[in-house]
């Protein structure tokens, strides 16, 4: 077997309202509701909101709010993401600052969501 990449995975929040905001307008991403299920669409991929713990089966093992820790790779170079995120007043927890990514070395700004999940953006110095 050879894994290729991640289709989806998925994000429980106490306050949908608060998260599609977040992951909407602050980061951007496309938000798509179907039949009172919510998803955000960036690249390839996928986030599916789930509004309560295990709320579809199966799910994780011990589900907890907040238990994110993602990285995710944004086009513009950092300093931009971190104007535009400054202009849209929320919060920058910490960054710009040198990483190692999966492929190369990056410049990260970390964030969190609503729910507290560190949300990492990084930009590849290629």
């Amino acid at each position: 077997m050879k894994v290729l990449n991640l289709d989806h995975l998925v994000i429980t929040t106490r306050d949908l309202k608060r998260c599609l905001y977040f992951y909407g307008d602050i980061l951007g991403m496309d938000i798509v509701e179907r039949d009172g299920r919510y998803a955000i669409f960036f690249g390839d991929q996928k986030f599916n909101i789930h509004r309560i713990l295990a709320e579809f089966l199966p799910a994780a093992e011990k589900l907890t709010y907040g238990s994110l820790d993602i990285c995710l790779v944004v086009e513009e170079p950092i300093d931009v993401v971190k104007r535009d995120i400054e202009e849209k007043v929320y919060p920058i927890e910490l960054g710009p600052v040198p990483r190692h990514g999966a492929r190369v070395e990056m410049e990260s700004l970390y964030l969190r969501d609503p729910d507290g999940n560190l949300v990492e953006l990084c930009h590849y110095n290629l």
